[in-house]
């Protein structure tokens, strides 16, 4: 078993005014050589977007663009003709393949919006842009793992990414175990909320835990957590 702890203080950080924001990953001017990336996942950020701001018409090409709100509502508009309106509870992907402009901002005039923006590098390359959102309820993640984002082909649960990629989440009061879907693949362990072990690994709130050569993960928790987890290929 090989392992990897980012300790949230631990961060990159952006605060521009309208967004604040912090980086598990390198990402825009902040730049860590030993934080480029944990195998496909790219981009791990905790966006913070006051209210009625947000993140002007831009493109991306080739990349797996994931969007998961914590609190708020985000509105997302792209080139493939596609408007939603996102909260809490609903997981967005977008597959930019070959090319697709989009742009998101705080759909509240006054409070803020929270989210995180998530990037997953591609199996394939150049594909035809998708788009797809779901509601995931909570329910069905309580001492449980609910899978919300699997590879295209698979018979699992979620939205479908381009990338032998599983996510899930799980609100924890005691113990579970999470098996890989594919033994070759690492799990990147991102704490929402609350305090969890994780292979003997004590984490807290937005601390990050990649784990890799291992096929099963134990988690534990003596109060609460809600644990995002991210099974990604290492190599590709």
């Amino acid at each position: 078993m090989k392992t990897i702890y980012h300790a949230s203080d631990s961060r990159g950080k952006a605060n521009h005014g309208w967004l604040n924001s912090f980086h598990t990953f390198s990402f825009a001017n902040y730049y860590d050589p030993e934080r480029v990336n944990f195998g496909a996942l790219r981009v791990l950020n905790d966006d913070t977007v006051s209210g009625g701001m947000g993140f002007g018409k831009h493109p991306h090409d080739n990349m797996e663009i994931v969007s998961i709100p914590l609190d708020g509502a985000l509105e997302h508009q792209d080139s493939m003709g596609n408007k939603a309106i996102i909260k809490k509870g609903e997981v967005q992907l977008m597959s930019a393949g070959t090319g697709v402009t989009h742009s998101e901002k705080n759909f509240d005039l006054k409070n803020t919006v929270k989210f995180l923006q998530i990037w997953i590098m591609p199996e394939k390359r150049n594909i035809q842009p998708r788009y797809e959102q779901e509601v995931f309820e909570a329910e069905g993640r309580k001492n449980a793992i609910q899978t919300v984002i699997s590879p295209i082909g698979s018979n699992d649960g979620g939205l479908k990414i381009n990338q032998k990629a599983w996510f899930s989440l799980v609100d924890l009061s005691g113990e579970i175990k999470y098996d890989l879907k594919d033994k070759s693949n690492g799990v990147y362990v991102f704490v929402l909320e609350g305090d969890v072990e994780v292979e003997n690994q004590k984490l807290n709130r937005r601390d990050g835990f990649g784990v890799w050569e291992i096929g099963t993960l134990n988690l534990k928790t003596d109060t609460s957590a809600e644990i995002l987890l991210m099974e990604v290929p290492m190599k590709f």
